[in-house]
């Protein structure tokens, strides 16, 4: 499972899921999307496995990254 996520700069309080694909080509297309047109942003695909850590946190790891 792929989640697509926008975030304002740096500012980690502002990320916000977009959405969430099977497919990774899809997930970026989606990102590709969000981002389009939009200055001091950045999209975040991230991968999930299903995994939950210790704290009940999903486990999820980067996959792409892009700015606007």
């Amino acid at each position: 499972m792929f989640q697509v996520y926008l975030q304002e700069g740096n500012k980690e309080l502002t990320k916000t899921l977009v959405g969430e694909f099977k497919d990774y080509d899809e997930a970026m297309d989606k990102a590709e999307e969000v981002i389009e047109g939009k200055t001091g942003f950045k999209f975040i695909v991230e991968e999930t496995n299903g995994c939950f850590n210790s704290y009940g946190d999903l486990v999820a790891t980067v996959v792409a990254e892009g700015e606007g």
